[in-house]
């Protein structure tokens, strides 16, 4: 089994930290893990995208052209990305901020609006834990519990206190995933 994801949208968004978490998550579970960020010069608004791989195979390249999993938040990335979904691939966006929805037929489409629901939970920082949530809903290649401790090896001790409403946040995208309609 082997995994290829692209996490995509702006700086600020948690991009790089989805994957960071991610490839943690997948080494706890013994699996070869890539992690590649690449970003802009800005800190804030720019764009920002990760390359995760989890196999269990080693991994040749971290460098890809195809994904098996799109996760996209914002339209620019979804513009760049979502011919790079294999065919039969997976595709999740946030409806935030999206103009033009995706049009593909060959892949599965799924739509979370992960920035109203961080907004209702009053902690509008765990949106990229909601989306991760929708992903582990969808593609369990990973546990929730391994997640949770990559949220522990990712986060800086001083905000390990953060770890229960990330952990709330992943539960709230399993539970509200749903195709795209």
């Amino acid at each position: 089994m082997t995994e290829e994801i692209i996490i995509a949208g702006f700086g600020g968004q948690g991009i790089l930290s989805m994957g960071k978490i991610m490839a943690y998550s997948g080494v706890m579970q013994d699996m070869e893990v890539s992690w590649m960020p690449s970003y802009g010069p800005e800190m804030r608004g720019g764009t920002a995208n990760v390359t995760v791989i989890l196999s269990d195979e080693k991994i040749s390249s971290p460098i890809l052209r195809q994904f098996d999993t799109a996760i996209i938040l914002n339209q620019q990335s979804l513009d760049k990305f979502e011919d790079s979904v294999k065919k039969g691939g997976i595709l999740i966006y946030d409806s935030h901020g999206i103009v033009r929805h995706p049009e593909r037929t060959d892949i599965s489409l799924y739509c979370i609006s992960a920035v109203e629901e961080a907004a209702k939970m009053n902690n509008p920082r765990t949106f990229n834990m909601i989306v991760l949530g929708a992903y582990l809903r969808i593609r369990p290649v990973l546990t929730l519990e391994n997640v949770v401790k990559g949220l522990g090896k990712s986060l800086p001790e001083r905000y390990h206190y953060l770890i229960p409403d990330n952990e709330k946040a992943l539960r709230r995208g399993m539970e509200i995933i749903g195709p795209a309609s």
